[in-house]
């Protein structure tokens, strides 16, 4: 049924979504961004399901938005940019949404976009070499879609830390920023995931929902507005001057004009 994805539920209703584009890290094309909202979709009207799991094959769990599918939108017109960008936001409220327990177990590298879907996740689990980075300034642009999410999960304090410099840092830092539940050797990622799943198969799944619909109406307000603000302002970045330079300069293999020697 999916191309990017697998998508297994056990008898127990524990069902496991993993990212299924190893050879690239798992970064998020444009058909892997509408796999995932078909997928989230998909779990939160499957009654058998109590909790999922959200994991990524191979060496990383994301290494944030497909290289190819950024040179597209800079190549495109303005309409085209925000249409994708705005599908790039539905995907993250949907996941955001999904009315099951969503546990993250993150390996490798989660940047950009893969930390933007660590934040929807209600426990995030990483392997104790996990590095996370939110590396969008490099590319002359910024983590607008995402943002809304990364700083309800950090608070805004926390976030600037890592908010503008595209430094990366570890499972430890993760897990002080809030990004991170905790931390365990790799060989235990999934082992853990799943434990913090089990208690949910204890408790009535609609109260689940409801009590994860109370908690975010008593958190940070994602609306449409704000949702429409930061797709207004990826694709302002879109659009710049640094944009074009960085993703040039990446392709190009080669400093943008702004690196430090």
């Amino acid at each position: 049924m999916f191309e990017t994805l697998i998508l297994t539920t056990d008898a127990r209703g524990i069902a496991v979504l993993t990212l299924n584009r190893a050879e690239k890290h798992n970064a998020l094309s444009a058909q892997m961004i509408a796999e995932l909202t078909q997928a989230a979709l998909q779990l939160g009207a499957d009654e058998t399901v109590r909790a999922v799991i959200l994991t990524g094959a191979g060496k990383s769990f994301c290494a944030g938005g497909d290289l190819g599918w950024m040179q597209e939108q800079m190549a495109a017109d303005p309409e085209t940019r925000f249409r994708e960008a705005r599908k790039l936001a539905e995907m993250l409220q949907a996941l955001n949404a999904l009315p099951k327990p969503l546990i993250g177990a993150l390996q490798g590298n989660a940047f950009g976009g893969g930390v933007g879907m660590a934040s929807v996740c209600d426990v995030a689990i990483g392997a104790d070499h996990l590095k996370m980075g939110l590396t969008e300034t490099k590319l002359g642009l910024i983590p607008a879609t995402i943002g809304p999410y990364v700083i309800a999960r950090m608070g805004e304090a926390r976030a600037r830390r890592v908010f503008m410099s595209a430094r990366l840092f570890g499972a430890g830092e993760a897990v002080e920023l809030g990004l991170l539940s905790r931390s365990v050797p790799a060989v235990d990622v999934m082992a853990a995931a799943e434990a913090e799943a089990l208690p949910y198969l204890q408790c009535a799944p609609g109260a689940v929902a409801s009590a994860k619909a109370l908690a975010q109406s008593l958190g940070p307000q994602i609306t449409d507005a704000v949702i429409d603000s930061t797709i207004a302002a990826l694709v302002q970045r879109w659009e710049s001057a640094e944009a074009e330079e960085g993703i040039a300069a990446f392709f190009g293999k080669r400093p943008p004009s702004w690196k430090a020697q």
